[in-house]
């Protein structure tokens, strides 16, 4: 159950989302606009982070873990059990190793959303429309669509106001389906250990998953 309810949660929220063409800030008032600047700004800040995650899904279902990220390029997701997941992004590829299948499925870091929070340089616009920016009392909410097929899915993007910090994305796919993941005792800024982005096939049965057409 653990398996079927996590294995894609987080591929599911992996889609991507390229970075050219036009802006949509234009759209929103000059207060809105700001707090978008702001959160592009402080995403192209981040070096490293390292946090305890919490994951739930559309169902309800919990799950746990660490994430590591370091742009530009790099990536580590890994479930406590009993969800047998473990994420790497590195070298261009997103590695999903699925413990109790023995079994390793090879993505382009180009086709995921990875690739968005990766990138060496990010901006919210162009083929991400903004579709929606929140501020309420201490927190900032922004939601992000992919321009040509906004009917794809949504991400949201959670922030702290003091400090102001990335804490939550939620990601909502094509069914309206939506699962939400919480950073916990979030460090940022810290070296990170290399062989965390080691590219692991222990198993041998190597897929490649799909390409963005």
């Amino acid at each position: 159950m653990l398996r079927n309810c996590f294995s894609f949660a987080l591929i599911l929220g992996l889609v991507a989302f390229p970075t050219d063409a036009a802006t949509a800030k234009t759209l929103f008032t000059p207060e809105l606009r700001s707090a978008i600047d702001r959160v592009e700004r402080y995403l192209n800040r981040i070096t490293t982070i390292h946090a305890r995650f919490v994951q739930v899904g559309p169902d309800g279902e919990l799950a746990e873990g660490d994430v590591y990220l370091e742009r530009p390029g790099r990536m580590r997701i890994e479930y406590d059990p009993p969800v047998p997941l473990l994420l790497i992004a590195a070298d261009n590829w997103l590695v999903y190793q699925e413990k109790e299948l023995e079994e390793v499925t090879y993505v382009p870091l180009s086709s995921t959303l990875a690739a968005f929070l990766l990138q060496e340089k990010t901006r919210l616009d162009g083929d991400i429309t903004v579709m929606a920016v929140e501020k309420t009392p201490g927190a900032v909410r922004i939601h992000l669509t992919e321009t040509e097929d906004p009917k794809a899915g949504k991400l949201t993007l959670v922030f702290s106001e003091t400090p102001f910090a990335l804490r939550q994305w939620e990601v909502t796919d094509a069914l309206g389906l939506t699962t939400r993941v919480s950073l916990l005792n979030a460090e940022f800024g810290k070296a990170l250990n290399p062989k965390l982005f080691e590219l692991q096939d222990p198993y041998k049965k190597r897929k490649f998953g799909p390409r963005r057409r």
